[in-house]
This record gives C-alpha cells, structure tokens and sequence, in this order.
C-alpha cells in the first residue's frame, strides 16, 4: 500500500506550496491560493450536519447520544428523554445556530438523536431534518429560521413520521419546494416523501439500493440530483439510475464508474455541475471524486489502505451516456465537494487512507483542490493548506460572501478532545483567491436584485464596478443540506443576462431571465451571485417561485 512516486512527488509540493504560502509577501511572485481564518474557538459542538440559512446564520447539527456537549442549554434547561443512550437529563445542546457575521454562537434544542441523519430546505426556507438513529430514527424535525438576533429552534412533530426508518439516508426537494423524497439508509432499500403525498402512502423499494448493497453496506447517503425533465438521477457505491419517483419506475440506467466504492462508508462526493441557460439547461454533467478501497471500513487494517484518486464525470443527458475519469492531485476520501459562484467546484477535507467511520481514516488532507470544470488542460488546482485536520463527520458549506465555512471532525463515539483526531469544536472559513483584495477593482459590489423572481420572467439586477473586465455572469446557487461529504439539494443555474447598461456613479444594470420551471429549479431560496471575470461579489438572497 505504499504510496507511488508520483502521490510523493505531489505530497512534496503540497508542502512547499504551505510553507510558501506562509511567507507569501517576502517571496516575489508567490501569491496565496486562497486564505483561512479561525472563526470559532469553540462552537461548543462538532458539527455533523450544516446548512446555510436565508439570513446568513448556519444551523449545526450533531447526535443527541453523546453525553455533555461543550455548550448549556440556556436559562438552566435541562432536556429528559428516557431513551437517551447516554444521559438524562441533559442540560447541554447538540445543536447551534452561528451567526456567520458575527460569529456568536446561540444554543438551539433537539430533542431526540439526529445521528447520520438527512434533511433539506422547502420553499419558504424551513428546515425539514429526517431520520437518526435509536428513538430518532422515525422522526421528521423542523427549523423555520429567523435572523440572528431571533429564537427560532427545532419542533419535532407528534403527527408525522417517516414510514421506514432512516439512518444514512439522503433527502433531495422536488420541484414544487413542497415536498422532499428521501432515499435510503441503513437496512432501508426504499424511498418515501415528506409530506406524504396521500393518506396511508408508504415506502416505496428501489432496487438499485438493494442491488449495490455491498457487505459493508456502500449504498448509504445515496448521491441525488433532481433533473431538469423532474427525474432524479440516483447513485449508490457504485452505479446509478434515473427515477421516476412520480411512477415508481426506473427510466435509465448507466454504466458502472470505475475504480472504488463511493458512497458512505467509503465516502467519495458528487456533484451536478452548474446548469447553464446557453444549452436551454437541459444539459446534465454529474461529477464524482473520491471514495475509498472497497472493504476498507470492514477490515480491521483498513485505514491505512489508500483511498480513491480519481473523479468520473458523465453526461446523464447524453445518448450514449460513459464515465471520463480523471485523477486528483492527491487520494482522498471523505473529501466535500462545493459548488462556486464561479462554476468551479471546491474539494476540501478528508484523508489520504482509510473510510469514514470511528477511528477508521489516517493522512488527513489539509490541502483544498479546485476542479475548474470548464478547463480540461488546467483541471485541477491544489490551495492553501490549513492547518486543522477535518476526516469524520465534518462540514463545508458555501456562504453569501463567497467563502467556505469549514465546520466538525468528530472520529469517536464520544467527545474525544485527545488522539490523533481529537473532536474538533473550532469552525474556520476558507477564503478562495477569488476573494483576494487584489481583485476588488473588477468585483460587483452593492448588488440589488428583487426578494421574490419568477419563473421564465426577467428582472432587473443592480450593481456597481469599478471597471469593467471579462464576462459578466448572474448565477444562481442553493444551500444544501451538508452531511458525511455530501451536499444535499446543491445546485447552480448560469441565467441569461443582457449586457451591462452603464449608469450614472459606476452604477451597472442587466436584465436577467428567471429559470423557466421549477424542474430545473425547485421552488426556494438561492444566492444570486454577480460574477464578472470570474471575480463574485457578496450574493443576496432571492426567493425563487
């Protein structure tokens, strides 16, 4: 399992590109590939589970059966829940709410274990959160978030719950911004909605789960991505279809990826590239990178085998539908995969070795790498190195401002503050270069746009350049739902827009044409982002209906 001349040769340059980094402004012509920031000394929680609100402030989720968390439920509350594993009462949280101006950190109440589970936002911007383990594993939960300064918190129904139980599961919303479907999980070869769509509907069996269910069970947190026809492109470990979940029926299937398992345990990622107005979005690239050597969770030596290297990309639209595969700078696994505003796509965290799992990864990767989709001779870029290990259960999640907020690490079943991996309670944001104040003469600024766009109707975006310099794009992009190196509902839509029309004081303008239906974007909030020159300025929300 020893690494190959070539993994050596880029582990080298990975370092000297970090110590260059560091002593970046003595050292003519060396620039930083992006920049980190600590955030939060201690959130008081790992994050398992992250999303990004409307309001800019970050739900963080981890399991209820660990005990103390690092941080009190306010005003001396204590929660009781008999079939707590661990502790009851419990007057610490397992859930927070950070606001990602300020960086305060607010304590939120969930009831029962949310472990490995799954989630999504509606329409109007609620969290709908599915599944868990032990007496949450039947359990739908809701966050309807508020600003900040608010007291918004979780509310578990008492009338609704999940038909089978869902642990590992993974959730995609459909188009109406109404209703999620929510496929998989351990021992869970089915998929079911929330809400039902009629009284006494049940689960329904996708034998693609039962298919690719391998003896360490490499079919969970299934990779979903809603097609612009409504269908819904389904991967597991190692093969995918296209679902008619409205008919309950199998329209497409494609060829095995090559290489290694990519679901959990052996934790690849994936994602649809962005959908682009120039092709009238019915063009459908799915990306996967990563994952880990197949029965790597299960043997007892398996962390330190290396992990996957290569990313496969496919046009799940095209006639003749094949993998094109390519090999990152470095293995990895448990890597996270982010969409830009630039349509590039961020993979950060993971490990060279091992799978997901307690204790089950070595090597951790501290090196980010860009996937610059649109560039297939400069493919890939390797970035700043950070410095805090993120392999088990950790977070990335695309903010408004166009970093990365970079959250959890969690390698035991406990909190664990010591090892190799100690449980990590610090949340970071990672800058890309495209951040630099370097570029801040050609970055849209003071960026209006509508709260509310129409489908297929055009509105008026607003904003102020300094100069004008390459192409000017509007875009479009979700908050998913982060969990176990896999963004849940994460989307970008490249708008038509007319060109620039000069105002008075640097002030510019442009018509942009909404997304024509709610296949090819379900009903919800998305950041609109104006990039020109590959340079985004601060997105605003909009709410797309």
């Amino acid at each position: 399992m020893a690494r190959s001349m070539q993994e050596l040769a880029w582990a080298r340059l990975s370092l000297a590109i970090a110590i260059a980094l560091q002593f970046h402004m003595l050292v003519p012509g060396i620039s930083a590939q992006g920049t980190w920031q600590l955030l939060v000394q201690k959130a008081g929680i790992a994050s398992m589970h992250t999303a990004i609100t409307h309001y800019d402030t970050a739900i963080l989720l981890d399991r209820t059966n660990i005990g103390a968390s690092q941080i009190a439920l306010p005003n001396g509350q204590c929660r009781q829940n008999a079939e707590d594993k661990k502790l009851n009462p419990d007057c610490t949280a397992h859930s927070v709410m950070l606001d990602t101006k300020t960086n305060k950190v607010r304590a939120l109440w969930v009831q029962t274990d949310t472990w490995c589970s799954s989630g999504q936002f509606f329409a109007d911007g609620t969290m709908v959160q599915t599944g868990g383990d032990f007496e949450g594993l039947n359990k739908i939960r809701r966050l309807a978030p508020c600003k900040a300064s608010g007291t918004c918190d979780w509310v578990e129904s008492d009338t609704e719950a999940l038909t089978d139980g869902r642990w590992y599961a993974s959730n995609q919303l459909l188009p109406d911004g109404q209703r999620q479907i929510v496929v998989g999980g351990r021992g869970a070869n089915t998929y079911e909605f929330v809400p039902k769509r009629s009284n006494n509907e049940g689960a329904f069996h996708l034998q693609l789960l039962q298919d690719t269910q391998s003896s360490q069970d490499d079919n969970q947190y299934p990779f979903l991505h809603l097609l612009p026809d409504g269908n819904l492109f389904v991967f597991a470990n190692r093969d995918s279809i296209v679902l008619d979940y409205a008919n309950d029926r199998v329209v497409r299937t494609f060829p095995t990826i090559p290489g290694e398992p990519r679901n959990y345990p052996s934790a690849g990622s994936s994602v649809m590239l962005p959908l682009d107005h120039a092709n009238g979005f019915a063009t459908v690239e799915v990306l996967v990178c990563g994952g880990a050597m197949a029965g790597a969770f299960s043997n007892g030596n398996g962390k330190t085998w290396a992990a996957s290297r290569t990313c496969g990309r496919m046009d799940v639209t095209a006639a003749d539908p094949a993998w094109a595969m390519e090999n990152m700078p470095m293995r990895r696994t448990m890597g996270d995969m982010v969409n830009l505003p630039t349509g590039d796509v961020l993979i950060i965290n993971g490990a060279r070795k091992g799978s997901q799992g307690w204790g089950k990864a070595t090597d951790a990767v501290l090196t980010p790498v860009m996937y610059a989709a649109n560039d297939a001779a400069a493919r890939f870029q390797t970035l700043a190195a950070g410095t805090v290990p993120r392999v088990y259960h950790s977070t990335a999640n695309l903010l408004s401002d166009g970093r990365i907020l970079v959250a959890g690490s969690n390698t035991h079943q406990f909190y664990d503050f010591t090892g190799d991996f100690p449980t990590e309670l610090r949340v970071e944001a990672y800058s890309p270069a495209y951040l630099a104040a370097t570029r801040n003469n050609v970055r849209p600024t003071n960026v209006f746009a509508p709260g509310t766009i129409r489908y297929g109707r055009t509105f008026t975006v607003s904003f102020t350049l300094e100069k004008e310099q390459g192409a000017l794009e509007v875009n479009l992009l979700s908050a998913p739902f982060v969990t176990h190196s896999y963004a849940m509902g994460q989307r970008t839509l490249k708008l038509q827009a007319t060109k620039p029309a000069a105002g008075t004081g640097g002030v510019y303008s442009v018509t942009v044409t909404a997304p024509p239906n709610n296949r090819v974007a379900p009903a919800s909030y998305y950041m609109l982002f104006v990039v020109q020159g590959g340079i985004p300025g601060k997105a605003v929300w909009v709410r797309l209906r």
